[in-house]
């Protein structure tokens, strides 16, 4: 159990650090930003591709594993919980920080 676990965050170390090079390019080039419920409920194009980096990455690796992101139950996604390993992903957290960085 311990080299799964140990693999689990090995692998979600990794993909954090690709998630974070994602961001970091972002700050350098203009962000386009959305709005999600309302005027001050930001999200932001690399909101949404960090949490699909994520996504895909994580599958790969793990197919049984479910995922509850920021963004996708945002869009209309359901949000089901059941006795599988799940990821709950918020992609940027303080999209309106970085907005204004």
């Amino acid at each position: 159990m311990v080299d799964i676990l140990q693999n689990v965050m090995d692998h979600a170390v990794a993909v954090a650090r690709k998630a974070g090079e994602v961001v970091r390019d972002a700050v350098r080039d203009d962000r386009k930003v959305m709005t999600k419920s309302s005027a001050v409920d930001l999200v932001t194009q690399t909101d949404q591709k960090v949490e699909q980096l994520i996504i895909q990455s994580v599958k790969e690796k793990f197919p049984e594993h479910r995922f509850i992101g920021e963004e996708s139950v945002a869009a209309g996604e359901s949000c089901i919980l059941t006795d599988d390993p799940t990821w709950i992903i918020d992609p940027i957290d303080g999209t309106t920080n970085f907005v204004h960085t």
